[in-house]
């Protein structure tokens, strides 16, 4: 047997039992909270390039319409012509929520309004207004801006960001800009022009937002559903005159607090009313 006598136990290193300091508490903190934010970010951002492949859609059935109108018009198909430029303003109005966020300019070049001195309303009040004179020259420039918008939807970097603040924009329009009787009055499609900014909205935010908001608040999720479905329900009537416009314009501007009130939750600045009227 062997003894080890008059030997001293090894000090054993115990781990300090005193408790951390606040800076180390906060640094956890943050550090733990880095984690799902920084998740959370690349979930949006992959969401806003999902998104791309319908505006790719939008701005295509667009610019496919202006070329139908150019030929119509060329052909002395004054009916032909119409239909073509109500066909191009379906998916121009869908697609507001990217132009709207991320080429303003381009957009104006497109559908300035009410000062439209080039785009569609330019062509519109020549066409539907004035009978038909001669238009080629805006149907060719709209035609060039938008096969560069083409060009834009498919190579802009896009950002969860920028379609916020373009959804939010959008829905300020459809409320304070058109509510009192539209911008297409020549043509009377100042009705489907909202209803279609309405389906753009509706489709930005069931593709890039309504997850992220659902995670972080399923209250405000299902409240900014349920008030892009009224928005939808109130457009839902036979004619323009039918429509309510202080019930449109006060359920905009519901929208677009909702979207607000969503922004920090989900890690996005706030888009503010200078942001909106610009």
């Amino acid at each position: 047997m062997l003894h080890f006598a008059n030997q001293e136990a090894a000090p054993i290193n115990r781990p300090s039992l005193a408790p951390p300091g606040k800076g180390a508490i906060l640094g956890a903190l943050l550090a733990a909270l880095a984690i799902p934010a920084a998740a959370h970010a690349e979930a949006l951002e992959d969401a806003a390039e999902r998104y791309r492949p319908y505006m790719i859609e939008e701005v295509n059935q667009a610019l496919t319409g202006a070329r139908m109108l150019r030929d119509r018009f060329g052909a002395n198909d004054v009916d032909g012509a119409k239909k073509a430029w109500i066909a191009a303003r379906i998916g121009w109005e869908r697609a507001e929520v990217f132009t709207s966020g991320f080429v303003a300019e381009l957009g104006e070049m497109i559908d300035a309004w009410p000062n439209a001195l080039t785009g569609f309303h330019a062509i519109e009040a020549k066409l539907f207004g004035a009978g038909a004179v001669d238009v080629a020259e805006e149907i060719n420039a709209l035609i060039y801006h938008l096969t560069d918008l083409d060009v834009k939807i498919r190579y802009t970097p896009l950002n969860a960001q920028g379609l916020l603040d373009g959804t939010a924009r959008l829905a300020y329009e459809v409320g304070e800009s058109k509510a009192d009787g539209g911008e297409s009055r020549y043509s009377g499609t100042s009705l489907d022009d909202m209803r279609n900014n309405v389906a753009g909205i509706q489709l930005a935010y069931a593709v890039i937002f309504a997850a992220a908001v659902e995670a972080a608040d399923p209250r405000l999720a299902m409240t900014t559903k349920e008030t892009i479905g009224e928005l939808v329900t109130l457009l839902d009537v036979g004619d323009l005159k039918r429509l309510e416009p202080a019930k449109l314009r006060a359920k905009s501007e519901e929208l677009v607090v909702l979207l607000q009130t969503a922004a920090p939750k989900i890690g996005l600045k706030t888009p503010t009313l200078e942001d909106l009227v610009q």
